[in-house]
């Protein structure tokens, strides 16, 4: 898989259909409409995301390697 920072996500998530509800610190807060899933992705520079979190956001985004 290939790896990537926060900010990346993030742009990626909103090309996606995700809204950017809140921000929490360094957290942003996605959310999608008429969905109870929230996505919040850590956003420390470019900083990448660690594997973990990366795939499990991912799931929860309903999204595939070949997406990024």
């Amino acid at each position: 898989m290939k790896p990537v920072s926060g900010k990346k996500f993030a742009k990626l998530i909103e090309r996606h259909g995700w809204v950017l509800l809140r921000i929490q610190g360094s957290h942003y807060v996605y959310g999608k409409p008429n969905s109870d899933v929230r996505l919040s992705i850590p956003i420390h520079k470019d900083r990448i995301l660690k594997l973990g979190l990366q795939r499990h956001l991912m799931k929860m985004a309903n999204l595939r390697e070949k997406d990024l």
